[in-house]
């Protein structure tokens, strides 16, 4: 990247190829990371390369150098080159449609603003129903709750299983929802759908859902897919919701914190507002969203150079991708081995995350004692992964109440999934139950 008139210019030969990177600099590119800790848990927070973070700290003190000419010059450019790349990898028709954002819970806030004012204008009635899988995001299930439950909407959970054999399980809790939803010529005006659930993560079949909410008559379809850019692929065209979002700082190596939301363009969907107002209100959300105060904008231009990194490695964000689920599948199932237990979903349904399903010795009674024993395996093993309380149901024989949702990224090593194992592995050995961490 070099300096031109103050602003940055990615240096690209079209005829040169990238070249490979190496273990070497694999792991200088990851040297900030704590060498002592066996971090498998990059689903909670991504990670960011060390030439992307030097390339976030140039538009940094470009903004700093010269804040009127970066303002006036470089900054709305430069966020105009990131939506076309963000359009190209998840195939939108149009630039317009893609706005940059903080994060997938900014991006609900403006689906769910968007809705509340449905309600409030008298285009939605009180009591129409908003759907929602019970395992949606957290933040997500309260902006529901702020916005819709205060409208007077009614919100409506899908029960899911877990853990879960087949997606055909999932596509029949979910009709089943939604003949619920209708019961009693009640309309749904908006369904939630997750990409890939966070905890416990398993892959949703996105596709057929939106397809179903089509048949049924829901009026909009919001997809939420935090954990999904970087980790699969994704075409809006093809899914065909109304709403997409995803985080690009959690597998698409960009600085915290920066996302996209894709709003299909339509009459019905064209006054979208960023929650934040500013100068650039009312023209378009993608504009407003380009400028919502004096801020750090530097997470959102640094994508040219991720596409440069990640074109470092074989077959690219693909390959990366590919080889992510390969492993992570491999990890997790080296660890039900280990440990005597199952998956919590089917290989084909694990991204670059899988459940691992604990030993039940352990004794994880509560969300509490999952906690807690992550926290001992962080303080006296130096794991950092985090656990899952699935609570038992009545005529279950020594189940299964405790899951380890493990990530594989491109940083991590087989090592890392054998401290946690052996850490665990110790624990039983021990006699180690939560209830100790209560004394």
């Amino acid at each position: 990247m070099s300096l031109i008139n103050g602003t940055t210019a990615i240096n690209q030969d079209p005829d040169s190829k990238p070249k490979p990177i190496t273990s070497w600099e694999l792991r200088t590119e990851f040297s900030h990371h704590d060498p002592t800790v066996a971090r498998i848990n990059n689903g909670s927070f991504g990670c960011c390369p060390a030439t992307i973070m030097a390339a976030q700290q140039r538009y940094q003190l470009l903004y700093l150098r010269q804040p009127d000419y970066f303002y006036f010059h470089t900054l709305k450019p430069s966020i105009l080159r990131t939506r076309r790349l963000i359009q190209t990898l998840i195939n939108a028709d149009n630039v317009d449609e893609v706005s940059i954002v903080d994060n997938a819970t900014t991006a609900a806030a403006i689906v769910l603003q968007h809705t509340t004012w449905s309600f409030f204008s008298s285009l939605f009635q009180a009591g129409d129903a908003v759907l929602i899988l019970h395992y949606a995001y957290g933040a997500v299930k309260k902006s529901v709750q702020a916005y819709i439950s205060r409208a007077g909407g009614h919100v409506i959970e899908v029960h899911l299983p877990f853990p879960v054999k087949s997606s055909s399980e999932i596509v029949c809790e979910f009709q089943k929802a939604l003949q619920m939803g209708k019961a009693n010529g009640r309309k749904i005006r908006l369904a939630i759908i997750d990409h890939i659930t966070s905890m416990p993560s398993v892959i949703i079949p996105v596709k057929e859902l939106v397809r179903m909410c089509r048949d049924e008559g829901v009026d909009r379809i919001f997809v939420d897919g935090a954990h999904a850019i970087g980790n699969v692929e994704i075409d809006v065209k093809d899914i065909g919701a109304d709403f997409y979002t995803s985080n690009l700082h959690k597998w698409m190596f960009c600085p915290p914190a920066v996302a996209f939301l894709y709003c299909k363009m339509c009459d019905e969907l064209s006054d979208l507002h960023h929650p934040v107002v500013s100068h650039e209100y009312g023209n378009g959300l993608a504009i407003e969203s380009s400028w919502t105060g004096t801020r750090d904008y530097s997470p959102q231009l640094v994508l040219p150079e991720v596409m440069e990194f990640v074109s470092r490695f074989d077959g690219g964000i693909e390959g990366i991708m590919r080889r992510n689920h390969e492993t992570v599948v491999e990890m997790a199932q080296m660890l039900v081995e280990a440990w005597g237990t199952e998956l919590g979903a089917p290989p084909e349904m694990c991204s670059s995350m899988a459940m691992v399903g604990m030993p039940a010795c352990l004794g994880i009674t509560s969300s509490s004692d999952a906690l807690k024993l992550r926290k001992h395996l962080r303080e006296c093993f130096n794991v950092e992964v985090p656990i899952y309380y699935r609570a038992s149901v009545e005529g279950e024989v020594d189940p299964t109440t405790g899951y380890a949702r493990i990530s594989h990224q491109v940083y991590n090593v087989v090592e890392d999934y054998y401290r946690l194992r052996d850490a665990v592995n110790k624990l039983v050995k021990d006699g180690v139950t939560c209830a100790l961490f209560y004394k």
